[in-house]
């Protein structure tokens, strides 16, 4: 896998470039659904639901509001039952238990901040079994702000601490459920290169739900598209127009350069 990434002062680097050499195309999965149904007590929101997640690869889960990312995730992991198909984690059924399935190495990062308000960065840290300075190797901007407790840090340091945790345990495999949820855009870049880093230099697979396409496309090898519960459609990340146009947002992959002021236009 090769890329290219631009080294930010005190921080990890974002990525320049996409990576989408196609690592793990070949071999066994980390992580494989099999027509996997599931959902809300008698109520599928899911429905025949197929995905693989390699070694080393990033691969983005598309979607509009209600479209059963988050249900896919949850029902992966074991949150949410399996009404029919099953859970494959490295070629075996699924540990039934979400602290199973993290002891055998996947670590689950859910949908909104991830942190216990109460206690301190510090503390927060603690309770992952990473450590402290596997989280700050990521994100050392969380080392001033050890001692504050995690209810007073922005939504972009709470998202930096919950991620920062999770990448510290080294995980096999990463489920990341929205990671950019209200986040400006250059947050968003850092948490992405984060996690574009961990996957370049310890082979870790992630499996990232997104809202933002284009960035997420920026450092995915692979998408899927679902739609009203269905997966409609997958390809190479390299080859966005696959998907449907109606979906991607006009927006950018990288941020607009910002706009010169009245001044500035007149000079």
């Amino acid at each position: 896998m090769t890329g290219a990434m631009a080294d930010e002062p005190g921080g990890v680097g974002v990525l320049t470039e996409p990576v989408n050499d196609g690592p793990g195309s070949g071999g066994e999965p980390l992580l494989e659904l099999r027509s996997l149904t599931s959902g809300y007590g008698d109520l599928p929101a899911i429905r025949d639901v197929s995905l693989t997640l390699h070694d080393g690869e990033v691969v983005a889960l598309f979607g509009a509001n209600g479209a059963g990312k988050s249900t896919t995730l949850c029902a992966a992991v074991g949150v949410l039952p399996t009404m029919n198909g099953e859970v494959l984690w490295i070629g075996e059924r699924r540990p039934k238990s979400l602290s199973a399935l993290a002891r055998n190495g996947l670590a689950f990062v859910p949908e909104g901040r991830s942190v216990i308000s109460g206690l301190s960065v510090l503390d927060n840290l603690r309770l992952g079994s990473g450590g402290v300075d596997g989280a700050l190797v990521y994100f050392p901007e969380l080392e001033k702000l050890l001692s504050r407790p995690a209810g007073l840090l922005s939504g972009g340091e709470q998202q930096m601490l919950s991620l920062g945790r999770a990448l510290a345990t080294k995980p096999r495999a990463l489920l990341a459920d929205e990671v950019s949820l209200g986040l400006a855009p250059i947050i968003v870049d850092r948490l992405f290169g984060a996690i574009r880093q961990a996957s370049i230099e310890s082979g870790m697979g992630v499996l990232l739900v997104e809202q933002q396409p284009r960035r997420a496309l920026a450092i995915a090898d692979r998408w899927y598209l679902l739609r009203n519960g269905q997966m409609v459609g997958d390809g190479p990340a390299s080859d966005a127009s696959l998907l449907d146009e109606s979906y991607l947002p006009s927006a950018p992959a990288t941020p607009p350069e910002p706009r010169p002021t009245k001044k500035e236009s007149h000079q």
